[in-house]
């Protein structure tokens, strides 16, 4: 049995909490012991026991990345679970202590944005090869876009695999569930449902959404309404903006929902706006297991998850008046909206399931521990 301990520094339920929770939903026990350590009072411990897997919280780690301190602590805890193998998720303490302790370090990068000046150029940028290829066997980007922010930052494409994030796939519904969830929101009879789940963050491109809605409504486009669910710092800014651009009636901001699944058991079209950190959606993985077609931009990893006019539609990022004809085409094409719903359907079973993403982050240990067991 290999043993491996994954480490996070979230204390909330984030995109990186989430992929760890999908890892242990399908992770191969009859081969991997996996344990998750993790902040003290973070809101990932009761799920991550739920799930049958043993949480070890720790002092002094939460929401950063590194501290000597967070290193110490680190320390003696591995000293003590003495693993074959640590997946960090973040957490560079988490890798500079596995080292410390001869211990492989496999290194998750989530997120991808624009790299900035002081890591593209010397001598930030051979200070970042050094850090994360001297503390890390291999690090696994979620995205090809994720791989690409890596190299430009000066770390070398040997040392990095990519790992598409995999999701459960969402339950459909029955109609009178739907029905009733529908007449809870109190929306139009008829109406053509779009809806984002995101956190609220300026980045999410919540914004264009609005101003693609005010361009559609100025245009006498009626009988659709996009859903906003989702909290966060931006809620104040968004609900301001809303009644500024006076779309009360087509943006419905829902604020925070428990009920994910039968959300998107009720939308024909899902959308992603984002314009920062974007890698790998599982929102958008799982409206794929439903069939769902999505309008993204083509910020960071969209393009590899929506296959424009296959699957869905692609709009320049930050660009509303894009935003705003894609909704109108999926709007007056049915036949085409189906079309690509049963094609990102299968295109979900193909790639993006948790099985195949479990199955190939093992391979990726298995490879780091060859010969050793």
């Amino acid at each position: 049995m290999i043993r491996v301990l994954n480490i996070i520094s979230d204390t909330n339920i984030g995109g990186a909490g989430r992929v760890v929770l999908n890892y242990l939903k399908y992770a191969d026990r009859s081969c991997f012991e996996t344990l998750v350590a993790l902040p003290r009072g973070s809101l990932l411990k009761p799920l991550v026991e739920k799930a049958g897997v043993r949480a070890i919280e720790i002092d002094g780690i939460a929401d950063r990345s590194y501290h000597r301190e967070d290193v110490r602590a680190l320390n003696r805890m591995l000293r003590q679970i003495k693993p074959d193998l640590v997946h960090t998720h973040g957490c560079l303490s988490g890798r500079i202590a596995a080292r410390q302790c001869g211990i492989p370090a496999v290194y998750s990068r989530h997120s991808a944005f624009p790299v900035p000046p002081r890591l593209k150029y010397p001598p930030g940028r051979w200070v970042n090869k050094l850090v994360n290829e001297r503390y890390a066997k291999r690090i696994i980007a979620v995205s090809p876009a994720t791989r690409d922010n890596l190299v430009e930052g000066g770390i070398s494409p040997k040392k990095i695999t990519v790992v598409m994030n995999g999701v459960a796939p969402v339950t459909r519904t029955a109609p009178e569930v739907q029905a009733a969830l529908k007449h809870e929101l109190d929306l139009p009879e008829g109406d053509m449902l779009f809806g984002i789940l995101a956190r609220l963050e300026d980045y999410k491109g919540h914004l264009y959404l609005v101003e693609a809605a005010r361009l559609l409504k100025e245009k006498g486009r009626t009988g659709f309404t996009i859903l906003v669910a989702g909290t966060g710092p931006f809620a104040g800014r968004l609900a301001r903006a809303v009644e500024e651009a006076g779309v009360k009636d087509v943006v419905r901001l829902l604020g925070f929902r428990s009920d994910v699944a039968q959300l998107l058991n009720i939308l024909d079209v899902q959308l992603n706006a984002s314009y920062g950190t974007e890698a790998t959606s599982m929102a958008l993985l799982e409206g794929m297991s439903l069939g769902l077609p999505t309008i993204a931009s083509d910020y960071g990893g969209n393009p590899w998850v929506v296959q424009d006019g296959d699957t869905g539609l692609l709009f320049p990022s930050q660009n509303a008046a894009a935003l705003a004809r894609a909704m109108e085409r999926l709007m007056d094409s049915p036949q085409e909206r189906e079309a690509m719903g049963n094609r990102a359907k299968k295109i979900y079973e193909e790639r993006f399931t948790g099985e195949i993403f479990a199955q190939n982050t093992e391979n990726i240990y298995l490879d780091i521990l060859k010969g050793a067991k």
